[in-house]
């Protein structure tokens, strides 16, 4: 065997070493508190449509831009459980993918469905960082400049959502070309531009269809009813602004999410960990800005089947388990802005 194959050879054994471990230490954490997820949700949902409501509401100024910000914070964890979605088993949490459809998908026009088999391609061994994974760009060898374009086109997600919902989707259900097109280019929430998405088939062709159907209505109501002036356009525009800035949240978020560094071939395991970010305690922020588990973004990686209540005690583990040697630490970072420093430079060195 060549010296070439014995690395490799090696470098595998390690990876796979690694996850067994990281597995074992981990093995009592998998199971999901359902108390956990509903209090949660409730509280999250309940705190961002009251602070909402504040905000649309004839007060002074300086009140309605503090409810808005809460709402946005309080809403956007409320949203981040679609990515719980993903990973919960069937059962696990009995009624709550029902639940938080109702409550959050519907109403702000994010129905699991545009996640829901859409993510579990990016944790994808044979996809994660090629043209296949529908999350990834190779962002850190792009243009500086695709960063904060990025960010400005998420602002106008409620636009987006609104088009699709209440005119794209009614009308593809009689113009079958059109259908075909909004199914695979406009029904994931995905930032690879060349992300073509396969047609649902069976059970989840029928959650797709309802989800989508009541996601249609409300959009047309709320549309039918600020036309008709049913609906104060101050109540429209403050609520595509909480919209738009949960989406620019998120954006910034998922900037912050990768290194972004994959040269296009898939990746090993720990080269998806080492590609990911975690933003351990002791800052604060990030329970803000990355929720629901979202701040240990390359554990979750490495333990995909560990629900978000439970990541801080796996990292704490690995943390104390792990010798310094093992490279597990690499992944953590101190913050947001180091994130984003580091990405723009690596954009801004690939552009020289």
């Amino acid at each position: 065997m060549s010296t070439v194959q014995d690395d490799r050879a090696g470098q595998a054994a390690r990876e796979e070493s690694l996850v067994r471990l990281a597995a074992r230490l981990t093995l009592t954490l998998g199971a999901p508190r359902p108390a956990v997820f509903w209090l949660d949700l409730s509280l999250s949902a309940g705190l961002g449509y009251l602070a909402l409501a504040l905000a649309c509401s004839d007060v002074a100024v300086w009140i309605r831009l503090l409810a808005g910000g809460v709402s946005i914070l309080a809403l956007y964890r409320a949203e981040s459980f679609i990515h719980e979605l993903c990973h919960l088993k069937s059962g696990a949490v009995p009624g709550f993918a029902l639940a938080w459809n109702l409550a959050i998908g519907i109403p702000l026009l994010t129905p699991s469905f545009l996640y829901d088999g859409v993510h579990n391609l990016h944790h994808a061994r044979t996809r994660y960082g090629t043209a296949e994974d529908p999350e990834y760009l190779r962002l850190a060898a792009m243009s500086p400049w695709t960063l904060p374009v990025s960010v400005i086109m998420a602002g106008f997600a409620p636009v987006l959502l609104m088009v699709r919902f209440a005119l794209l989707a009614p009308v593809s259900a009689i113009v079958p070309p059109l259908r075909r097109i909004l199914v695979e280019r406009f029904s994931a929430l995905a930032i690879n531009p060349a992300f073509r998405r396969e047609p649902p088939r069976g059970p989840q062709r029928r959650r797709w269809l309802l989800l989508e159907s009541a996601a249609s209505a409300w959009a047309i109501a709320i549309l039918a009813g600020a036309i008709a002036g049913l609906i104060p356009l101050r109540v429209v525009l403050t609520g595509a602004a909480v919209l738009s800035g949960m989406a620019v949240l998120n954006q910034v978020r998922t900037l912050a999410a990768h290194l972004w560094e994959s040269d296009g071939e898939p990746l090993s395991v720990t080269g998806q960990y080492l590609d990911s970010v975690n933003v351990p305690p002791p800052g604060w922020l990030p329970a803000l800005w990355a929720p629901v588990g979202l701040r240990y973004h390359a554990l979750h990686h490495l333990l995909p089947g560990i629900p978000y209540h439970r990541l801080g005690e796996a990292h704490r583990r690995l943390t104390s388990a792990l010798p310094p040697g093992a490279g597990f630490e690499r992944a953590d970072h101190p913050g947001l802005a180091s994130a984003l420093i580091r990405l723009v430079r690596a954009a801004g060195g690939s552009a020289a």
